[in-house]
């Protein structure tokens, strides 16, 4: 499943995928990756400066990250362009979600917050009950 969101001419798309072999159930230790692409549909080139995560697991327990840039780097998108990177997320339950922002700076200086879509964390270990 794929999520995305648009925050003036960004637009943000997220993979999320369970990690079976990196995850141990009986430990209650359940890891997923996801992929981000970031495309900059506007006419200037943005940087990405840091990021802000919000991560909820399945027992309503929120955890916030913030931080640089992301995986190492703070990229400089040119207008047209894309990044991508791909980054993991562990939890103690076996589904949760997981969204948040980047702080950017376009080539004027100006300053914006880009939303990242909130997106599902969801592994085959989560049993869903009707009442």
């Amino acid at each position: 499943m794929e999520f995305s969101a648009t925050t003036r001419m960004v637009h943000i798309t997220v993979q999320p995928f369970f990690l079976e072999q990196e995850s141990d159930p009986q430990k209650n230790t359940f890891m997923w990756a996801y992929h981000i692409r970031i495309h900059n549909s506007g006419f200037e080139p943005i940087q990405l400066l840091s990021r802000y995560w919000k991560i909820t697991d399945a027992l309503g327990r929120v955890q916030e990250v913030r931080g640089e840039g992301v995986v190492g780097e703070q990229p400089l998108i040119s207008p047209g362009g894309f990044y991508e990177y791909t980054s993991g997320v562990p939890l103690q339950t076996p589904s949760g979600f997981m969204g948040g922002s980047y702080e950017m700076v376009s080539g004027n200086g100006e300053r914006l917050d880009v939303t990242v879509p909130t997106f599902s964390l969801d592994s085959p270990f989560d049993v869903h009950s009707v009442n």
